[in-house]
């Protein structure tokens, strides 16, 4: 079964409604992380494909995330609970609910916006050159994830 269309506007804002239902005191299902921190976690994804802030992994690791990561990250079958985290999406600081909603949301709406063809064959940090579905894959079933971690 395919997943929905994180590229598109109707599904983008799916999302973004379930973002909107969090609260600064919304309590996890499962997981360590506060909703805030889940926030800067979802972003993260974000941050690898805009910001450039976070070093891609050298030749031997990153073929090492193609041959045992990749297929977990872009495949359908969603994550299960409480899995290891790379370092980079590890979130043990306090972070600010508005800025870290407003941050997601933007990357979301940047996302749709920028659309399919944007991603179509595009580089990413860890795993190389994605399909669009692999893409989308790995965008929403993230966001799914941690929405339902909270509840939402």
């Amino acid at each position: 079964m395919a997943l929905p269309l994180i590229f598109s506007r109707k599904v983008a804002d799916d999302i973004i409604q379930r973002i909107n239902n969090l609260k600064p005191e919304s309590q996890p299902v499962w997981g360590k992380m506060n909703v805030a921190q889940m926030l800067a976690h979802c972003c993260v994804t974000y941050e690898m494909v805009y910001e450039r802030k976070h070093p891609a992994p050298g030749g031997f690791m990153k073929l090492i995330l193609k041959l045992l990561v990749k297929n977990t990250v872009v495949g359908e079958t969603p994550y299960k609970h409480n899995l290891r985290t790379a370092p980079a999406f590890l979130m043990t600081t306090e972070k600010d609910f508005n800025a870290e909603k407003a941050r997601l949301i933007g990357y979301i709406n940047r996302t749709q916006q920028l659309g399919e063809k944007e991603f179509d064959g595009k580089e990413s940090l860890s795993f190389g050159k994605l399909t669009v579905n692999e893409w989308n894959n790995m965008f929403y079933k993230h966001l799914d994830h941690h929405l339902n971690q909270f509840g939402v």
